[in-house]
């Protein structure tokens, strides 16, 4: 998980005259800081100065011969450990090539970062080759879309893109790195990680939960989303036993609860076994736990 940012500090080396490196390696900095193993990349002109700060860093770099195939593998790291995957790919066609894993991240609540190289601050609005609007294009299916446009805030950025994409419900943050202003020189001091609050109930919501639990007739609990731990399945998994209470999977989110649990009744989504159809059909009481009530949970939005 996230280091101390002072003792990663330490650790990084010489940070040139009076502790100034370019923005493109505080980036890098930033990243390994805060946990960061590896990064999903296909190389651009664009981003030369970070990936220049990859080479020298602890951060493998796993480079990619699509940009689709890069969102997809950050995605699905993004999935299976508690920091955000990250990915790298250059402006333009680069960018619209990822798309289809930041929707993907977007609609299964996966924490994600994409950095996207961008032109030149100095080209900006001229119709440069490969300009485009990068708020335009991922601000519907992004929790926040920044650019760097002040190489001073390069470090800062990172922290709160890894904030955003974390807390609440996790999804992807875009950053846009403009091909000049990651190479301008800035102090080294790193930025420190914003810490993220756990997920928990309000006293109003487990008192309406306990209520409606109460007069229900068959509750039905259906898991899913990223946002997990062991021990918090585990101790849901106990729980439901101990109540009686069955369990489904969301679509695509299956393992929550396991397999051998008596409350597990199978998952619900395209091609879902009739007796779990079925129950759902029966049940008074709907609880999603990490998830919501998409389309194919719902069979269209029909389960009432």
């Amino acid at each position: 998980m996230t280091q101390n940012i002072a003792e990663y500090s330490e650790t990084i080396g010489d940070t040139g005259a009076a502790g100034r490196k370019s923005a493109g390696h505080v980036i890098v900095d930033s990243l390994a800081a805060h946990g960061v193993e590896r990064t999903y990349v296909v190389p651009g002109e664009s981003f030369l100065d970070v990936l220049d700060g990859l080479h020298e860093s602890p951060i493998e770099t796993v480079v990619c011969r699509h940009e689709g195939g890069a969102a997809y593998m950050a995605e699905a790291d993004g999935k299976m450990n508690q920091l955000p995957g990250i990915a790298m790919v250059t402006r333009g066609p680069g960018a619209a090539n990822a798309h289809v894993g930041l929707h993907t991240a977007w609609q299964d609540s996966t924490p994600m970062v994409l950095f996207v190289g961008l032109i030149p601050f100095e080209h900006r609005d001229r119709e440069a080759f490969q300009e485009f609007d990068i708020k335009g294009w991922f601000d519907t299916g992004a929790k926040r879309v920044m650019v760097l446009d002040h190489p001073e805030r390069a470090s800062e950025i990172v922290a709160e893109a890894m904030f955003a994409a974390m807390s609440g419900r996790p999804g992807p943050v875009v950053v846009g790195l403009p091909e000049d202003i990651i190479r301008e020189q800035v102090d080294a001091t790193l930025h420190p990680a914003i810490p993220v609050a756990p997920g928990g109930m309000s006293v109003t919501d487990w008192k309406a939960l306990k209520a409606a639990l109460e007069e229900s007739r068959k509750p039905l609990f259906v898991t899913g989303g990223n946002d997990w731990t062991q021990e918090g399945a585990t101790l849901l998994t106990q729980w439901l036993e101990e109540h009686h209470i069955p369990a489904a999977a969301e679509w695509r989110c299956e393992g929550n609860i396991p397999f051998s649990s008596p409350s597990y009744v199978g998952p619900i989504g395209y091609g879902r076994p009739k007796p779990t159809y079925d129950l759902l059909e029966e049940t008074d009481l709907l609880v999603f736990v990490g998830t919501v009530p998409g389309d194919v949970i719902t069979d269209g939005f029909l389960v009432r």
